[in-house]
This record gives structure tokens, C-alpha cells and sequence, in this order.
């Protein structure tokens, strides 16, 4: 799909599968845009076909350029920039995908904590004059690396926020776990719930949430007694693949608080790749993060 950007529109070349749409149809239920943003668009009467502003019982037809004031008003509460010097793995207009080193939180849980992901990412957008909010779409243990999605804008936010509760963002962890697996895929099916002797911890019960862990070993180590494993997960439970793997008796490399080994200073945990069909462009999105770690916790790949 064609987009663009002018001032604070975004421009879209009407598909010809939107051609049975009216413009009242596309933000309602083919984007199912937040009720508040689409009051917005049209008290501002900037939604526009061809430049000229149309009934939003008009249909869309194929070609035509549809005008939406989808950057006006974009910036929210601001977040504090820290320079950080955070690697920027993709962005354009909607979204932007970092690397997260370990030691750091996704965002902050302390009102005067300005040295987290999220700080980074804002002052990223400072210096390169970017005045749009920013919202993190998922998130990643504190010492656990890899891509974080951001939000750039309320519309791109809020469809963001829907792929991930369907399951529609796939995520690729690499974990490097204590033993040689014997299996060379599998799946770990067991509900989590937290530790009520620990404030941190989780642990498998019966009583838990959900969980379910799909694997697949890339490489055994027999001389290090570790298996490196790709991993996605079809649920998003806290601590997931530590507890699951610590439960089949496989804790991750470093992960002290699930029973691994203090071999390295943190898990041996990395959110890999992530890959999803963008919610605007419709493009498929395949992004891949480099290791962060010096002197290197996962083997050369």
C-alpha cells in the first residue's frame, strides 16, 4: 500500500480492496480506530478525498488519495529524553523497533527513573526532531535483550495493541540453557502463577495463567553442557520461558533466580527477532536484533 507523509497528514493511495469502504467503514471497522481519535478526525474536518472534504458515507475508489490528520495532536505526555545511546533497529512514521541491552527496564516503575528503554528511544526522537508520542507495545525483562515495538501514534498504537492480544506479532526468542536437550523441538504447556514466597518469582501451578512455550534446539554444546534453543512463545506470562525451561529441569545460562548456573551476569535470554504485517503499510516486517553483550553470552550464529 502506497502512504505518504505531508504536514501532519497521512496520505494513503486507496487500495482496490478497500473500494467497497466508506471512509466511516475504514476507521470504524476495517482499522477499528479508538472511538476518541475518530471524534477527533471528524470535529477537525481535515479527513479529506482528493483534497476536497467528503460525507464520511462516501466510498472509497481505487487510486483516489485520502488525507487524515493522523499526526495532528500526536504527542502525548512527554517521557523524559536520556541518551542512552540505544540502537534504532527499523522506524518510519508509525513505529520503531530498538535493541534493549540488559541491566535496563523497558520503562520506568519509579516516577524519577529516566534511565530506561523508553528515555532512550525519546531522546533518539529529540535529536532527530521528531515531536510524536511514544508507546511500548510489549515489554522485556530487565536483563533481557533484544527488539522492543514502539508506537509512534494513537492509530498505529491501538491496532499495535490488538495484533499482540491475537497473537498476530511473533517474537523469536534465543535462550541458552543449562544440559543437552535430548528433544529437537517441543512444546512446554504449563499455567503460571507467582511465588507466594518470593516477590519476583514465578512458578508453574495449577491455578496459574495460560502458558505455552514452543522450542526448537539450533546447536548442543556437549563440552559446555548447554543447548542453545529458539523459542516463540503463544502466550506472554511474566518470566515465561525462565519458569518453563527451569521447570523441565533446562534453566537458562545465568539465571540464578530459576536455578541456572552464575556463569554469565544475567539470564542468557535474547528477544531475537520479531515479525508481523505492518497495521498501516500492510507490509510484512521481519526485524532481526543483533547481540548486545561484550564479551559475548551466546555463541557465534
Amino acid at each position: 500500500m502506497h502512504t505518504s507523509k505531508k504536514a501532519n497528514h497521512l496520505l494513503i493511495e486507496v487500495p482496490e480492496k478497500w473500494s467497497k469502504l466508506t471512509i466511516e467503514d475504514l476507521f470504524k471497522q476495517y482499522w477499528q480506530a479508538p472511538k476518541k481519535l475518530i471524534h477527533e478526525w471528524r470535529m477537525s474536518k481535515e479527513v479529506t478525498i482528493n483534497n476536497e472534504q467528503m460525507p464520511w458515507s462516501t466510498k472509497l475508489v481505487k487510486g483516489d488519495e485520502l488525507s487524515i490528520p493522523l499526526f495532528t495532536n500526536n504527542a502525548t505526555e512527554k517521557v523524559p529524553p536520556t541518551n542512552l545511546h540505544i540502537s534504532i533497529l527499523y522506524e518510519d512514521d508509525h513505529i520503531l523497533i530498538a535493541n534493549k541491552p540488559a541491566q535496563m527496564d523497558t520503562h520506568p516503575s519509579q516516577e524519577h527513573d529516566h534511565k530506561t528503554l523508553i528515555n532512550g528511544v525519546a531522546y533518539y526522537l529529540q535529536q532527530t526532531g521528531q515531536n510524536c508520542m511514544i508507546k511500548h507495545i510489549h515489554r522485556l525483562d530487565k536483563d533481557t535483550t533484544g527488539a522492543v515495538l514502539f508506537a509512534k501514534n494513537h492509530l498505529a498504537g491501538s491496532m499495535l495493541d490488538k495484533m499482540l492480544e491475537e497473537r498476530k506479532i511473533k517474537r523469536t526468542y534465543y535462550a541458552l540453557v543449562e544440559g543437552i536437550m535430548k528433544l529437537n523441538q517441543g512444546t512446554v504447556q504449563e499455567k503460571i502463577g507467582r511465588d507466594r514466597h518470593h516477590a519476583t518469582r514465578r512458578r508453574v501451578s495449577p491455578t496459574g495463567q495460560t502458558a505455552r512455550t514452543n522450542y526448537q534446539v539450533l546447536q548442543r554444546y556437549p563440552d559446555q553442557n548447554r543447548t542453545l534453543v529458539s523459542c516463540t512463545l503463544e502466550s506472554g506470562r511474566t518470566h515465561q520461558i525462565r519458569v518453563h525451561f527451569s521447570h523441565i529441569h533446562h534453566p537458562l545460562a545465568g539465571d540464578t533466580l530459576y536455578g541456572g548456573k552464575r556463569t554469565f551476569p544475567r539470564q542468557a535470554l535474547h528477544a531475537r527477532q520479531i515479525e508481523f504485517i505492518h497495521p498501516i503499510t500492510e507490509e510484512k516486517i521481519v526485524c532481526i536484533a543483533p547481540f548486545l553483550d561484550k564479551p559475548a553470552i551466546f555463541p557465534h550464529i
